[in-house]
């Protein structure tokens, strides 16, 4: 079917307009992802392998070095940044949605097309998760704990806590919606972070949901010596798809070719 044909730049909103999801939108858009994963299973699986060899590459990294703050820091963001590397299975999904037959090459035009912009959400998120590790040293020089003060521990894990919370809601936020837009629609990174923080805090519950089931299952990747990662995050991948086909309406937009 084909799209309204996008409207003049000065006519546009600054956000994206977006639904109103109903609880039931987290588990549609899995079954969604799902169906694309097996209707492309072998480019599904190369992308996963590539992001389980990234992941193996980096946990030896920080185990050779001796540096486990430096993994926790990179496995506790993994499921914020993974998007920068699903850019091309976006591009999958965006293929079997057009009827089209997904190829590798289309892939790396498209990553090659949304470079830019990518940087521009990579950058955002290197300073949120470098802010969000400052934020943890501070809580521990401000609150020091010893093992036999108890009351002093709590403090320290619950000061702590909602602080992680606070950085995890920020780039969660900014991450949900703006990569796949960006790999659908000729539009700028900000307008497309600000339209995916907005149309998370209009669907807080749904968004809750949907941000534990992405916890929950690369906790399951990583869980399986990473190798589940190898179908799960393109499973993500496709499943994010649909959530931002579902909720965000970029048609004044023009489509990337």
């Amino acid at each position: 079917m084909a799209e309204p044909p996008a409207t003049d730049p000065a006519a546009r909103p600054f956000v994206v307009p977006c639904a109103d999801l109903d609880t039931g939108a987290p588990w549609r858009w899995l079954r969604a992802g799902w169906r694309d994963l097996r209707r492309a299973p072998a480019l599904s699986l190369l992308f996963g392998a590539v992001i389980v060899l990234v992941s193996a590459g980096i946990s030896w990294l920080a185990y050779a070095l001796g540096r486990f703050a430096l993994l926790a820091t990179l496995l506790s963001g993994f499921v914020f940044v993974a998007p920068l590397i699903c850019v091309g299975l976006y591009c999958v999904s965006r293929a079997l949605e057009q009827g089209r037959t997904p190829r590798l090459r289309d892939s790396f035009v498209l990553a090659r097309r949304v470079l830019g912009q990518a940087g521009v959400f990579a950058l955002g998120q290197g300073v949120i998760i470098l802010l969000w590790s400052r934020a943890g040293m501070m809580v521990g020089a401000f609150f020091p704990f010893d093992g036999g003060d108890p009351g002093a521990f709590r403090e320290f894990l619950a000061l702590g806590s909602a602080v992680g919370a606070v950085f995890a809601t920020l780039t969660f936020a900014v991450a949900a919606f703006s990569l796949p837009m960006i790999a659908d629609r000729d539009v700028d990174m900000v307008t497309a972070a600000v339209s995916s923080v907005h149309a998370v805090m209009r669907n807080k519950r749904v968004m809750l949901v949907w941000g534990l089931l992405l916890v929950v299952l690369t906790a399951v990747g990583f869980a399986t010596a990473l190798l589940g990662l190898g179908v799960l995050m393109p499973w993500l991948a496709y499943a994010s798809w649909h959530g931002y086909r579902e909720t965000l309406d970029a048609a004044a937009w023009p489509a990337l070719e």
